[in-house]
């Protein structure tokens, strides 16, 4: 079974990390977000894409959700004593991944080749595919102006009042090699539990991409990343308002309109079923938070072996 899965970081990490275990992992195909890329210390740093990379390859921080295990920070430390911002957690080990990433990118390399080479590196089997070569980049307007993603939810801690979200430079974009193949040749599409606006947004923003989904043959199956009125974890249910969606599975379906074919909700929301069904939109119930390997494992199943029409 040909899997190609749409993802953003942490809650994405997790559920890749269980269909990876649930089916070969050089089945599955990785088309991640790279509107929250960011310039640190002049490094081209790409957050999401390295911690998908980091878990396929069985090295990411769990505790964290981010950056690698065991890792220190005495660069950082360092940084800050020469009057650098550090308000960016960069861990030493994991700098030696923004240097070469940098370095290749300056060579002339594209980022999706840089990262076939990294994961090849990490002894990643799945492919890793940035949504594009191309700059985009998500930004966020607060009552003080725009700020970069990284501004609002690092720097800022995400306790600013959004009032919108653009993705600065996608109308120019393209997907990137083999992206939109990965589309069209998959048996089943999923869209993991990331956070709409930010995580799975900046991929459907890049042109092609949202029609390529709805054009695809294959079942199309997002998991929510909203339990109640409440995001799993992160900023999603104040960046889902301020782009005029509801904080709950519905507002997630309505985010992937008109392309979704199953969303996979928690227990908890049995009353929006009835609601997802006059979108169209088919619900399965699981316990979708993840606290552990078994229940990664449990949810990926569920994905797997959910039904939704076949185009």
């Amino acid at each position: 079974m040909r899997l190609t899965a749409i993802a953003g970081g942490t809650g994405a990490a997790k559920l890749l990390r269980g269909l990876a275990a649930a089916r070969p992992r050089d089945t599955l195909t990785v088309i991640g977000n790279t509107g929250d890329d960011a310039e640190i210390w002049g490094l081209h740093v790409s957050p999401d894409l390295d911690t998908v990379m980091y878990a396929l390859a069985g090295r990411l921080d769990t505790a964290r959700g981010w950056g690698l295990t065991g890792e220190t920070f005495r660069c950082l430390e360092a940084m800050g004593d020469l009057g650098a911002q550090t308000w960016f957690n960069l861990g030493d080990r994991d700098l030696a991944t923004h240097l070469h990433r940098t370095r290749a990118l300056r060579e002339g390399l594209p980022l999706s080749a840089v990262m076939a080479e990294l994961c090849g590196r990490l002894g990643v089997a799945a492919r890793v595919l940035p949504m594009s070569d191309e700059p985009v980049r998500t930004r966020v307007r607060t009552p003080d102006g725009w700020l970069s993603f990284q501004e609002y939810f690092v720097r800022e801690k995400a306790q600013v009042q959004v009032l919108d979200v653009e993705y600065a430079g996608a109308s120019q974009a393209r997907p990137a090699p083999g992206v939109l193949e990965a589309i069209c040749e998959a048996e089943v599409v999923v869209v993991c539990p990331s956070n709409p606006v930010t995580s799975v947004g900046p991929v459907l923003a890049v042109p092609g991409i949202a029609d390529a989904l709805t054009g695809a043959r294959a079942r199309v199956v997002a998991v929510s990343p909203i339990v109640g009125g409440a995001a799993v974890s992160g900023p999603a249910g104040a960046l889902m308002r301020a782009r005029g969606l509801s904080v709950s599975a519905v507002g997630v379906a309505a985010a992937y309109a008109p392309w979704l074919g199953t969303l996979v909700i928690d227990r908890s929301d049995t009353g929006r079923v009835a609601e997802l069904a006059r979108l169209g939109v088919e619900a399965v119930l699981a316990d979708i938070v993840m606290t552990d390997r078994d229940r990664e494992i449990a949810l990926a199943r569920v994905v797997l072996g959910s039904r939704s029409p076949v185009k």
